[in-house]
């Protein structure tokens, strides 16, 4: 049993754990409770481990579905490409439409952190028939983000201008010491005094500093600054706004509670629109579970 399975054994009781085929390849899928269907994605360099503080909870309501995106944990991984199409948001959310189509759900609601975030929002701009719900934490839309993105923000978020570089520059540079590097993303962007669970630590570190990985990182953070947002530019030329009810989470003490106007920012994407302040940095999910729990459990009935 690899250390994966054992975790989620432990911190993901009574989830089943797939295998389902994807766009290019499989992804790992698991599926709990029983009710109406949720699916929850999460975000970077982590898996779906990010949510073993909350989704128990969620499953005594919903069928909840966690997956690991493309590129990410034990799921696929596409080489890369020049466009860096394989790792669009638009692919990434028609994946996830598949998958749930699969699983017998044609429409469910949807959560997402960080890169799971933008998988999300992508999702309920193209399939607004599909999504019922959506909530997203912690992120600005990229397009807003690069159109307003100062020196400030480029300190604190270097990886959203470093990773973007060409390959090799980002991928031989991260191969030094990975571990290091994706550590220093998952514990400087936390509240003070935040410790994750140290076998989920573990877990994320493991899947995403693998040569593979390190790749599909980097090739993701390149479709955000190429096609993403190309996508969004043909979303807002056209229009196109997210029709179902959205909720969207920041933490206050994180790069994007303190540089972005977020209520103005989504609401020019969205309507019926609502937001969550958090007190605590950018990974919510597992700084501030019970508080992120109870939002949602709300939102989503």
């Amino acid at each position: 049993m690899t250390i994966f399975e054992e975790l989620d054994r432990e911190l993901l009781p009574g989830f089943e754990r797939l295998m389902l085929p994807g766009l290019s390849g499989d992804m790992l899928t698991l599926v709990g409770g029983s009710g109406p269907p949720l699916l929850l994605l999460h975000g970077d360099p982590q898996t779906h481990l990010c949510w073993h503080s909350i989704a128990p909870k969620l499953a005594e309501q919903y069928t909840v579905v966690l997956a690991d995106l493309r590129g990410r944990g034990e799921s696929h991984k596409p080489e890369r490409t020049s466009d860096h199409r394989h790792y669009s948001k638009r692919l990434m959310a028609t994946e996830q439409v598949r998958i749930m189509e699969r699983l017998g759900f044609d429409v469910f609601r949807v959560v997402g952190h960080d890169r799971g975030a933008r998988v999300a929002r992508r999702m309920a701009l193209d399939y607004p028939d599909k999504v019922e719900r959506l909530a997203v934490m912690d992120i600005v839309p990229v397009l807003d983000f690069y159109e307003r993105a100062t020196s400030a923000v480029a300190q604190d978020y270097f990886y959203f201008f470093f990773l973007t570089q060409p390959f090799p520059v980002p991928d031989r540079l991260i191969a030094g010491d990975p571990r290091a590097f994706m550590g220093d993303i998952l514990t400087s962007l936390t509240k003070p005094g935040f410790n994750y669970h140290p076998g989920a630590l573990e877990a994320y570190l493991a899947a995403s500093t693998t040569e593979e990985s390190i790749n599909s990182i980097c090739e993701c953070f390149r479709a955000g600054i190429s096609s993403d947002v190309e996508d969004d530019k043909a979303s807002r030329s056209a229009g196109r706004r997210i029709t179902c009810p959205t909720l969207v989470f920041w933490g206050e003490l994180g790069v994007v509670g303190r540089y972005f106007d977020m209520q103005r920012i989504w609401s020019d994407w969205a309507a019926p629109v609502s937001f969550a302040p958090m007190p605590c940095g950018h990974f919510i999910p597992e700084e501030e579970p019970e508080l992120t729990a109870t939002h949602l459990i709300r939102f989503l009935q």
